[in-house]
């Protein structure tokens, strides 16, 4: 039981300000949804003591467990004892290199889960099964025309198919957090619409979104600097007006490629 092991290490409530998952349904019903098979690697971010990571290592050929604490990756030693299926990683998950993996499954530190998404997004990998915050999993998953799309929910989707599966009530942790948490299934994929620069494309969305209640002609206007092109009070014209005269969240993502793979065009001549 999850609750032994929090009594064997003296583990008590607000410990580093963490909150372990210890509903042990959800701990299946999580890994369930991972599909895992027994040859495939399993990338875990924050492994904390280990419940979601007994359960991986019980379906996977190999686990890659990331934690920061020093004294929780001595809990992990003590309750596995022989590691050769499992690998742990002592550090910040922002700064370490990820190991090749094939699956992504963990219940992510809530204050850098858009760091660590779009970290992730930076490998190849096929499938995440991944904890947020529930307003976080929200933005992640909205669409257009919905009070939740935003930036986020934009360059998500130009990475993913992206899903929320479950939501999580407070009491499936110790200590109970404040907020409500959900899972999200992560399908990394090609986009669908052609991206010309996408560094370029993101930093395009960030700035629309700044002032997400301007009609999009405000925004771009605004962000002539940011956007690299000091004749925009002309360019804007060039500009397809029905989509400059929308807001920011009235655009789906196809259609903010097409308005960045202008601009972007546009500065390299």
């Amino acid at each position: 039981m999850v609750y032994d092991i929090l009594r064997k290490y003296g583990i008590r409530g607000g410990y580093h300000d963490q909150h372990f998952l210890i509903d042990e349904r959800i701990l299946d019903r999580i890994v369930d949804a991972a599909d895992i098979k027994p040859h495939e690697t399993i990338l875990e971010i924050g492994a904390g003591i280990g419940n979601l990571t007994e359960r991986l290592m019980e379906k996977a050929g190999h686990v890659i467990a990331i934690e920061r604490d020093p004294e929780l990756i001595d809990v992990l030693i003590d309750r596995f004892g022989n590691l050769d299926k499992l690998t742990l990683i002592h550090g910040d998950v922002l700064k370490v290199e990820f190991p090749s993996f094939d699956k992504v499954v963990s219940n992510l530190p809530y204050s850098i889960s858009s760091e660590i998404t779009f970290k992730l997004f930076k490998h190849d990998f096929k499938l995440g099964i991944l904890m947020y915050q529930y307003e976080f999993a929200q933005r992640l998953v909205a669409h257009a025309n919905s009070k939740d799309y935003s930036r986020l929910s934009v360059n998500a989707h130009y990475f993913a198919d992206n899903s929320m599966i479950m939501k999580i009530p407070r009491g499936a942790f110790s200590p109970p957090p404040e907020v409500l948490s959900a899972v999200v299934e992560i399908k990394p994929r090609h986009a669908d619409f052609e991206v010309l620069d996408e560094k370029y494309f993101l930093d395009f969305v960030t700035a629309a979104f700044g002032q997400r209640r301007k009609k999009m002609r405000n925004s771009i206007i605004r962000n002539k600097q940011l956007l690299g092109i000091d004749d925009m009070k002309e360019f804007i014209h060039e500009l397809p007006q029905e989509l400059i005269d929308k807001r920011p969240e009235n655009l789906e993502p196809e259609q903010f490629a097409q308005l960045a793979n202008m601009m972007f065009r546009h500065k390299q001549e």
